[in-house]
């Protein structure tokens, strides 16, 4: 088997089914609903950058959009009446899993879609960390086959942000004289690292953060059973399915919580926890542990910040609102933990640089945090 098929690919989450394989989209009917009239309107644009958060839905929207279009007659064709009768306007993307198309994208063998995402450097056998121009060019030999038939069809980049300079600009020439009956769909967790030519030729569709209601009920679609309750996920993950994974895979609910009872016990701090926390993290391949959990604690940090100016948030984890309170009653608190944010965040993010012992590394920023909680 070639090192291409072995490769892991680059557009799913650990633990959670790929994109294609997710059969709703939950918690975005605007963005579904943008797309229906522009569609049902016949004023379907040529380009349509997907924008929002990682892991809120963007690349099943854009395959869900990729199967809607190669299965669906165009608005006021007479292909679904029996006498010739107009189509009916769709008022949803779905499309059953029975249907022809649906089966060959699941296969990946449709004929009408071209999907680009970082590939393989054949001369090293590792995935490449940018799509290149290579991978875009190779559109040219797909749009011209495939226009031999009169079909529409349709082109996934999935993520945009991820081409380099040339393959930026190999598309932008395709955005600037489109095919025909040819549809790009470029997901973009960062639009701001897109050239602004491409994001002015594109329609966006920003799809906003889950509540807890829709991150449930999409855990469940995913076949995950969560470690926690599905509000401490939606508050821990920003309302990102492909970050609430994470956090289970990871334990990091618990994580989280054990950050926000060892704060509790200060300013006297309990130090057996902070070195049994700090311990844990310098295990054995313990690098994603340690990575997620100075990301919590950064959150945790900001959480305060924000406590300071607007009161506690949604309760994460039982007594994290009481302690926010507790530490963070004024703006002027709030500014002290945002400063508090800033000095360790700077300090990690060096001492990872400098491969400095993990430990070390969680007991400093328990240490720093014990200062500002000390006043």
């Amino acid at each position: 088997m070639s090192d291409a098929a072995n490769a892991p690919e680059p557009d799913r989450v650990e633990g959670a089914p790929h994109p294609r394989e997710t059969p709703r989209l939950i918690g975005q009917r605007a963005a579904e609903g943008a797309f229906l009239e522009a569609f049902n309107s016949g004023r379907l644009h040529h380009g349509w950058l997907i924008t929002g958060p990682r892991g809120v839905g963007k690349a099943t929207l854009a395959w869900a959009i990729a199967r809607f279009l190669l299965a669906t007659p165009d608005p006021g064709s007479d292909d679904g009446g029996l006498f010739g009768d107009a189509a009916p306007m769709p008022d949803s993307l779905a499309i059953p899993a029975d249907h022809p198309v649906a089966r060959r994208i699941a296969a990946g063998s449709d004929p009408g879609l071209f999907h680009i995402t970082r590939s393989v450097n054949e001369k090293t056998g590792r995935l490449r960390d940018r799509i290149v121009a290579d991978d875009v060019r190779s559109l040219n030999n797909f749009l011209h086959l495939s226009s031999t038939d009169g079909g529409r069809r349709v082109v996934l980049i999935d993520s945009a942000d991820e081409m380099n300079t040339q393959a930026a600009n190999a598309l932008l020439k395709m955005l600037e004289e489109p095919p025909a009956r040819t549809v790009l769909l470029l997901v973009s967790h960062q639009p701001s690292r897109l050239l602004p030519t491409i994001r002015s030729r594109c329609r966006e569709l920003r799809l906003a953060p889950l509540g807890a209601q829709d991150m449930a009920t999409a855990l469940e679609q995913a076949g995950i059973a969560p470690d926690a309750d599905a509000t401490a996920l939606a508050e821990l993950s920003a309302g990102s399915v492909g970050e609430a994974v994470r956090l289970i895979n990871l334990g990091g609910v618990a994580m989280y919580r054990e950050i926000v009872e060892i704060t509790a016990t200060m300013p006297r701090l309990d130090r057996a926890r902070a070195l049994g926390l700090a311990e844990a993290a310098a295990t054995r391949g313990a690098e994603e542990k340690l990575d997620l959990l100075l990301g919590l604690t950064d959150l945790f940090l900001a959480r305060l910040a924000r406590g300071g100016a607007l009161g506690p948030p949604p309760e994460a984890v039982p007594g994290e609102s009481a302690l926010i309170a507790r530490l963070s009653p004024s703006p002027h608190a709030g500014r002290a933990w945002a400063e508090c944010a800033q000095m360790i965040g700077a300090r990690a993010r060096h001492g990872r640089a400098v491969n400095l012992d993990p430990a070390a590394l969680v007991l400093d920023t328990v240490f720093k945090i014990q200062q500002t909680a000390a006043g």
